[in-house]
This record gives C-alpha cells, structure tokens and sequence, in this order.
C-alpha cells in the first residue's frame, strides 16, 4: 500500500465514510500520474475499464469528497477539468513544466488581499490561483541535448 493510499483510507475512515474498492481504485488511478494534474474524463475512463457500471456521478461524487477532504486538487484545464493528488494540504503554488507536465509545488510571500479588495467595491474574494509555466530541469536538460 502506497503512503497516498494509506493516508487517504485513514483520513476518509476519520471522517466516517466508508472505504470501498471505488475509492481506493480512484486514488490508485490518481497516485499513478505522480506529480501530474490529470484530465477528470481520463479518471473516468480507467475508473470505468476496472467498474463498467460506475457511473460518472459516482466518480465525480468521490472526487468532489476527496476536494473537500484536501486528498485531492483541481484546476480547469484546456478541455475541462483537471485533478490530482494533492501535495500539500496549506496554501501553495505550482510550477508546471510545459513540456511533461510535472507539478512542483512552490512557496510564496501571503498575498495582500485588501490591495485588490480596493480596486473591487462591492465584491468580495474568496481565493486566488497563481501558476508558473516552463521547462523543469530535467526536460531543459533534455531539450538542451537535443539542440
């Protein structure tokens, strides 16, 4: 059992919802991209070659709960929506190389929400997202082999 898997189990049974075969296919279909976000309608695919009856709903249900649980993060992709293990339950950013699509997470200074909160009567923010893009070392490594 993978530490991602053990970490969930305990963390769903915590929190008094049942450990099924389901869930614990989800998480081994998340755990094997790594560090990568994955297109949702790819997880529902695998999910559906192992259980041909799931249905969608269900998937989506279960990974809503592993939001909700901080087991997992999503971010909205080209084509839809994207998820992955999470990393680190606190706030953080990304650095996602464009190249292979491994996430690392990086540490930024608190952000000034009452700096913008001004520039904005009469709406309220809840929350931010920050990405960066490029190439990690590994693929610069390989790109500069190439060249």
């Amino acid at each position: 059992m993978t530490e991602n898997l053990r970490h969930a189990k305990q963390l769903i049974k915590q929190q008094g919802l049942r450990w099924t075969k389901q869930r614990e296919s989800l998480i081994n279909i998340l755990d094997s991209f790594l560090e990568r976000y994955v297109d949702i309608t790819e997880v529902d695919r695998q999910m559906r070659q192992q259980y041909p009856s799931i249905s969608h709903d269900t998937i989506y249900r279960n990974l809503q709960e592993f939001k909700e649980l901080k087991l997992v993060e999503t971010k909205q992709g080209t084509n839809g929506l994207m998820v992955k293990l999470e990393c680190d339950p606190h706030h953080h950013h990304h650095f996602i190389c464009q190249n292979c699509g491994k996430v690392q997470e990086i540490k930024m200074p608190n952000f000034d929400y009452a700096a913008y909160q001004a520039q904005l009567p009469g709406a309220k923010i809840t929350g931010h997202s920050f990405e960066l893009y490029g190439y990690c070392a590994e693929c610069q490594r390989k790109l500069k082999r190439k060249s």
